[in-house]
């Protein structure tokens, strides 16, 4: 089994005026395969820290991030990343785009054209194949963008706040599909987003974030993702449940917010 553990991470940075930061504090956590986390917090909390220690663009100052009982040095082919731009090539099609991962592993022509024909319908893209990406809106290249990822057949899949920059409409249709293909293909994924209510719909599991330094403040196991796979998102969001939860979990974000405002004006304690 393809399980992630996090073990003790922690992240200090060095400032330009000799002074260090500690972003991350001692985060341990472990996920078996094909669960779905949300990261949640108040910026400065170390989420995207946290994110590129996972995908192996940074080295922890102390502790280990391991994959299948493999520590991971640095980028790797078990670990996909989605942007919230989607950092596609503007100058290729859709095609061209989901098959350049696949190309540059060696993988036949023949089973290339395959899994781009599997992913252009999984992602609802199938009559686009051939646009290229700056005639497509921004949750069709997202969408694109989902797409390339999976092309490369990743254990764990990292979203960073990848519906950010869609309007509210295309970004519930985008959650959605999120959970579809969390289904389907059985990945891990880890998403990070500022919304408390797509992290609560999203996320099988949930980390609140603290800062100062940053860490995990509270986790919850949540029922939301498995029932957005059968239900009506807007019936789940209007629960009395998914309502408690979001007014908590927002009522402790604001209260960090409140004291991270504090601090930084001399007035807290």
């Amino acid at each position: 089994m393809s399980d992630l553990v996090v073990n003790d991470v922690s992240m200090v940075f060095d400032t330009p005026n000799g002074e260090q930061v500690q972003a991350l504090h001692d985060v341990s956590f472990s996920l078996k395969q094909g669960e779905l986390l949300s990261i949640l917090g108040p910026s400065g909390c170390g989420k995207s820290t946290l994110l590129n220690i996972i995908a192996g663009f940074l080295a922890p100052t102390k502790g280990t991030v391991a994959l299948a009982s493999t520590e991971l040095h640095g980028p790797g082919s078990d670990r996909g990343m989605v942007f919230q731009q989607g950092a596609l090539f503007e100058w290729l099609t859709v095609a061209e785009n989901i098959s350049f991962g696949p190309q540059m592993k060696g993988m036949p022509k023949e089973k290339i054209d395959e899994t781009v024909d599997h992913l252009l319908q999984t992602v609802g893209l199938q009559d686009f194949g051939d646009k290229p990406i700056y005639e497509l809106s921004g949750g069709m290249q997202q969408r694109v963008a989902l797409a390339r990822c999976l092309a490369n057949d990743p254990d764990v899949i990292l979203m960073d706040e990848p519906l950010g920059a869609l309007d509210a409409l295309t970004r519930e249709k985008m959650q959605s599909l999120v959970l579809k293909l969390w289904k389907e293909t059985g990945k891990t994924i880890i998403l990070i987003t500022h919304s408390v209510e797509e992290a609560l719909f999203l996320g099988e599991k949930l980390f609140v974030m603290a800062p100062r330094p940053g860490r995990i403040k509270k986790q919850y196991s949540l029922p939301f993702a498995d029932a957005g796979l059968t239900q009506n998102p807007r019936d789940i969001k209007a629960s009395p449940e998914f309502i408690s939860t979001r007014e908590e979990v927002l009522s402790m974000i604001w209260e960090m917010e409140e004291e991270i405002m504090g601090l930084a004006t001399g007035t807290g304690g």
